[in-house]
């Protein structure tokens, strides 16, 4: 895949939710917009939920664009919340492999609720854990930071769990995305993309108040874009 054909998931964790409907509509040409979700439990923080999610479904709904509305749970347990979550208009969701003993089972019935179904490894956890998973999955988000906060510096280390987890994909043949989520930025989009990244996470390279005045949101993705021409 060129570097030029990687997709973009802005996260509105880093964005101005006073704003929200303008906030999505400003990164309207993204593939993807992320939504994180943090229960203060399996992560130290507690972000938003499924009225953020419904929030988030009525403004790309009436800006007529086709973002995936990609939800990342940071929650223990997130079988308790799969339902509710699609209910709100998730188009894909992602659990982390840490997160429930039934990270399989999360899966079926993430995609018999209609949506993708994507697993989320964490730096620490072992690649390993991926394999079994890898051939019943429409995703695979490798962290390139420690979850829990936005804003962090990118983990170098990554690169190499990248280039390892697109061979395992090719090797298997399957069109499954690899994203990345974690510091992601101008200086390393495309050395990810080199790796075998398929769809870059950014939320402080996009929302950050470094664009305040020179273009937003819109200036800060195509910041993203150029970086890999």
């Amino acid at each position: 895949m060129p570097p030029t054909a990687v997709k973009f998931a802005p996260s509105i964790l880093a964005c101005d939710l006073t704003r929200l409907g303008d906030e999505i509509g400003a990164v309207s040409s993204a593939e993807y917009l992320h939504i994180d979700v943090m229960d203060g439990l399996f992560v130290p923080n507690i972000s938003f939920g499924v009225p953020i999610l419904e929030a988030a479904r009525r403004s790309r709904d009436a800006l007529g664009t086709a973002q995936v509305l990609d939800v990342h749970l940071m929650i223990e347990r997130p079988e308790r919340f799969l339902e509710a979550f699609a209910q709100a208009g998730a188009d894909s969701m992602t659990v982390h492999v840490e997160a429930t003993p039934h990270v399989h089972r999360c899966v079926q019935t993430i995609r018999a609720l209609g949506c993708r179904a994507g697993v989320v490894l964490n730096p620490g956890t072992a690649l390993e854990t991926l394999r079994p998973l890898l051939e019943s999955v429409d995703l695979v988000l490798v962290m390139s930071v420690n979850p829990g906060f936005g804003g962090q510096s990118f983990l170098p280390q990554t690169y190499g769990r990248v280039r390892t987890v697109r061979g395992w994909l090719d090797d298997l043949g399957s069109p499954a995305e690899l994203q990345v989520d974690g510091g992601v930025s101008a200086a390393n989009a495309r050395q990810l993309a080199e790796a075998g990244a398929s769809v870059l996470v950014a939320g402080s390279s996009v929302y950050g108040p470094q664009w305040e005045g020179r273009g937003g949101a819109a200036a800060g993705l195509e910041r993203l874009r150029a970086a890999l021409r």
